[in-house]
């Protein structure tokens, strides 16, 4: 394994092959400095888009062929290679970012795990899933298998975890997809050191040239080609409801149409119910301060949205959470346009009739966004859909229902999320059942008695909901069952045994846990 230290690469990876063949020249910013950053990226060109798609075709049978183990010991290698380069990793991240360095050690940390969570995976095969089902008639055997080339776009606001190296990026290693990466302008730096470690475990552990490539792209141009390429099977992507809502048209512009699974944003309710506040309004208030300004409020999972039965002990919670969000600090934002556009939108809720609860403008300085609070009626939001887009920043939106009818009504007619969150005793559980099922219809993670920031990285974890948090509520971005993404069941009828794939062959060579004849067992046939 390499040891040698890596530095910022300003080429596109094609395989095993660097490239810097495109016109388009730029810089990434440090949002704490005001300032670019010295590095020089080239975006990557049309034929540097077609080899890389054409190494990726190439790289797919020999890929998915290989044992798990394999694949497993690749994943731990790119692990490793980060490891070796931590510093430098961290320095780029924070110097792109404007993150805090306690920020990037855990997001780090947490891409590691990820890594080798999955890694794990690749090793059992269990994700083949395989079943088997034999009478007196007809044999049919079932199990999993890896789609293809996959791009994943790396996002904004998480440089590592939901990037280049990112859950999406080794869970579809672990089944045996090659992958595309398109690198987030904003954190090209970072971006291309955890390309490299990936270059470098590829080449460590051989795999296949073409089973990873890193495209580097300021104006789109690249994302929309790589979307549209005939060779590429799936997208993955974390970020606006905007780009998401655009590669999905461009998937289905195609002649042969592709899925594309993209987490788009939400609100994340969080429905207050009255006894709970009347004995620890200010624990909660302090809680939901905290949890709004985490990282300039800059989460997927921000609680963007407080529903209440307007009564005294609402009222003060209200007080209390603008007094603790007044002690929280201003954060730097991702970048000058994110800071711009998060200080637009709050404007443009104002201007829609939401009363300002907590602003220290002038505490605000260029790109330090000051926690925003404001309030509306339950009638008003319910009847403007506009007051119901996500402001991605340290704000949340108070709505104050009159009744419970009220507030019902209200989380009907929310649109999907992917989370919502009850505080309530547990008395009220089951007096407010119908608001909860309700709520629960709108959701891919329902939260008792929490804060919804924080996504736990298990086998058990729902990271995306309803349409327009995600474009399939049926998926996870996060957790084990992220792989299901690249997998596509294959049945194969009175096939010959040494034919079979190896999940499904009477030996059972993986040792997996198979459903025979409606049983589940890991015995040989």
């Amino acid at each position: 394994m390499t040891k040698d230290k890596m530095g910022v690469l300003g080429e596109n990876l094609i395989g095993y092959e660097n490239s810097s063949e495109g016109e388009l020249k730029f810089k990434t910013f440090n949002p704490l400095l005001n300032e670019e950053n010295p590095w020089i990226f080239c975006q990557a060109s049309s034929k540097e888009v077609e080899r890389a798609a054409k190494k990726a075709r190439e790289a797919f049978p020999t890929f998915s062929s290989l044992p798990g183990s394999r694949r497993a010991a690749f994943l731990e290698a790119i692990a490793l290679e980060m490891e070796t380069n931590r510093e430098t990793i961290l320095e780029t991240y924070v110097a792109e970012s404007g993150l805090p360095v306690g920020r990037a050690e855990g997001e780090f940390a947490r891409t590691l795990g990820q890594i080798n969570r999955f890694a794990n995976i690749a090793r059992t095969g269990q994700w083949a899933e395989p079943i088997i089902d034999i009478t007196d008639n007809v044999d049919i055997r079932k199990t999993n298998m890896p789609i293809g080339p996959i791009v994943v776009f790396g996002a904004s606001n998480f440089p590592l975890a939901f990037s280049t190296a990112g859950g999406d990026t080794v869970s579809a290693f672990a089944v045996g997809c090659p992958v595309l990466v398109k690198a987030h302008p904003m954190h090209s730096g970072t971006s291309s050191l955890v390309a490299q470690a990936i270059f470098r475990a590829a080449r460590e552990t051989e795999m296949p040239d073409g089973t990873f490539s890193h495209l580097l792209d300021w104006d789109n141009s690249v994302g929309e080609a790589l979307v549209k390429h005939p060779e590429i099977q799936a997208v993955g992507f974390t970020g606006s409801l905007k780009g998401g809502l655009a590669l999905n048209r461009f998937s289905q512009e195609r002649e042969n149409p592709i899925p594309v699974f993209a987490e788009m944003g939400s609100i994340n309710p969080v429905v207050v119910l009255p006894k709970i506040i009347e004995e620890q309004g200010l624990h909660w208030a302090t809680a939901l301060a905290g949890s709004i300004n985490l990282g300039a409020g800059q989460f997927c999972t921000n609680p963007g949205l407080l529903i209440g039965i307007e009564d005294s002990s609402f009222t003060t919670f209200i007080d209390q959470l603008a007094d603790a969000l007044s002690e929280q600090k201003p954060s730097c934002m991702l970048h000058p346009k994110i800071f711009e556009t998060y200080r637009r939108s709050v404007d443009r809720m104002e201007q829609l009739g939401a009363i300002v609860l907590h602003r220290k403008q002038s505490d605000e300085t260029t790109n330090f966004a000051v926690p925003r609070l404001v309030k509306v009626p339950g009638a008003m939001f319910t009847g403007n859909v506009e007051l119901h887009q996500e402001v991605f920043g340290p704000f949340s939106m108070v709505v104050c229902c009159r009744d419970k009818e009220e507030l019902n009504k209200l989380v009907a007619n929310l649109e999907g999320q992917l989370t919502g969150t009850i505080l309530a005793n547990k008395e009220e559980l089951e007096t407010y059942a119908d608001t909860i099922a309700s709520l629960q219809s709108k959701v891919g993670r329902l939260i008792f008695n929490g804060v919804p920031t924080g996504v736990e990285v298990c086998s058990a974890m729902q990271h995306g909901g309803p349409y327009p948090a995600t474009t399939d509520s049926r998926f996870t971005s996060v957790g084990d069952d992220a792989v299901k993404r690249w997998i596509r069941p294959v049945a194969f009828q009175n096939w010959p045994d040494p034919a079979l794939p190896a999940p499904i062959q009477n030996d059972n060579p993986l040792n997996l846990l198979r459903k025979f004849n409606g049983d589940y067992t890991s015995q040989r046939l």
